[in-house]
């Protein structure tokens, strides 16, 4: 580690700016007794996140909890930078018809095969990040406004 290498808090534009750039999180849901993390590929609809995908722990404990954490993240391990956004927020499937017919036109394109009809909205309700800027920060900065 050197001098270059020190954790630096982002700004909240600095964070919507990475969520804007990236299309796969993580995301934290109550499952029960316990937490269980989830990849999902999302998309930005103004200032909610929404991933789609279908029934089963992921949108159970979601919906069930309400309370979610999702995360994105870049780094690179040859320089020791790197970004992370945490996103605290309230998650709700989305049901009006209307809602349902806007969200299918989103576009999310699914990783996985197989029918992801339903949709997950996840409100902010506290966004925090953190990143180890280095001499090769400008290569993560970058990456985040691609």
């Amino acid at each position: 580690m050197t001098e270059d290498h020190v954790l630096h808090t982002l700004s909240e534009d600095e964070c919507w700016r990475h969520l804007r750039a990236s299309s796969i999180g993580r995301l934290g849901v109550n499952a029960g007794r316990q937490p269980d993390i989830f990849p999902v590929n999302y998309v930005l609809d103004e200032d909610i996140i929404v991933i789609r995908t279908e029934a089963g722990t992921k949108l159970a404990g979601a919906i069930m909890g309400q309370n979610v954490a999702f995360e994105i993240d870049a780094f690179d391990s040859n320089s020791h930078t790197g970004w992370s956004v945490v996103v605290h927020g309230v998650a709700r499937e989305s049901r009006l018809l209307v809602n349902v017919i806007h969200d299918q036109e989103l576009p999310i394109e699914p990783w996985v095969g197989g029918p992801k009809t339903r949709h997950l909205r996840v409100t902010p309700l506290k966004i925090t990040g953190r990143a180890i800027p280095g001499p090769e920060s400008a290569i993560m900065e970058e990456k985040a406004e691609a």
